[in-house]
């Protein structure tokens, strides 16, 4: 498989998609068309989404087309050159996805070779389940299980950082409620700017920062260039 996994779509004050536009062009080779999936958008329409990814890939010469602009949406995962899904509500996306008949058609596309590119809940969503994101459920999908095109769990936005006077909990201990329970589960927490890269059998950390690795109540530094072949 051909998996690029980004944490974000921004890296501090960079502009929309401005610090993976590298990756991305990498990732896709002489592919200058994507299908992108929007369904994580919710305070903003599929086609700003989709009319706002493709102004920042069009210096690339990527022409981007969103699904919800297909008759059907699964010919139109089955014959996509590459597939893009956007960043937004986790649930939302898992939710569309199941409602459009889409998991087991992107599954299927992407074994075969077809590039796939998340960033964020495109991201998480590329896991074993949608059990370590970071949003709230405002919808209910029919099951968190998710693309399973790792077969790990993914955190993307990972910080360890607490605001002054933030009495919550904070992402370090939601993952630890997470180990508890589940305490071989692996799960790669990724910050933004870095990106979770799989090409063939070979799979990787890359962007140039640190990541982190959770398994059975224990976090691990990973850096740049980390390979989590062993892990799937």
């Amino acid at each position: 498989m051909n998996l690029l996994l980004l944490s974000s779509s921004r890296v501090e004050d960079t502009p929309y998609l401005a610090h993976a536009k590298g990756m991305i062009s990498d990732h896709l080779g002489s592919i200058k068309e994507v299908v992108f999936i929007p369904y994580a958008g919710v305070t903003i329409t599929y086609d700003e989404y989709t009319d706002m990814v493709q102004t920042a890939l069009k210096d690339q010469g990527i022409k981007v087309k969103g699904i919800h602009q297909f008759n059907d949406p699964v010919t139109a995962i089955e014959q996509a050159a590459a597939i893009a899904v956007g960043g937004g509500n986790t649930f939302r996306l898992l939710h569309q996805l199941y409602e459009n008949k889409l998991v087991d058609a992107i599954q299927t596309k992407v074994s075969s070779g077809t590039p796939y590119i998340g960033w964020s809940a495109g991201s998480n969503v590329a896991g074993a389940t949608i059990r370590t994101t970071n949003d709230m459920p405002i919808i209910e999908p029919p099951s968190f299980n998710a693309l399973n095109l790792v077969n790990f769990q993914i955190n993307p936005h990972y910080t360890d950082y607490t605001p002054p006077g933030h009495n919550g909990e904070t992402r370090e201990q939601r993952l630890q409620e997470f180990m508890v329970l589940n305490p071989t589960t692996h799960i790669v927490g990724i910050v933004e700017g870095s990106a979770i890269k799989m090409q063939g059998d070979h799979l990787k950390l890359i962007g140039g920062k640190e990541g982190f690795l959770f398994l059975n109540g224990e976090k691990t530094k990973i850096a740049d260039g980390y390979d989590l072949t062993a892990i799937n």
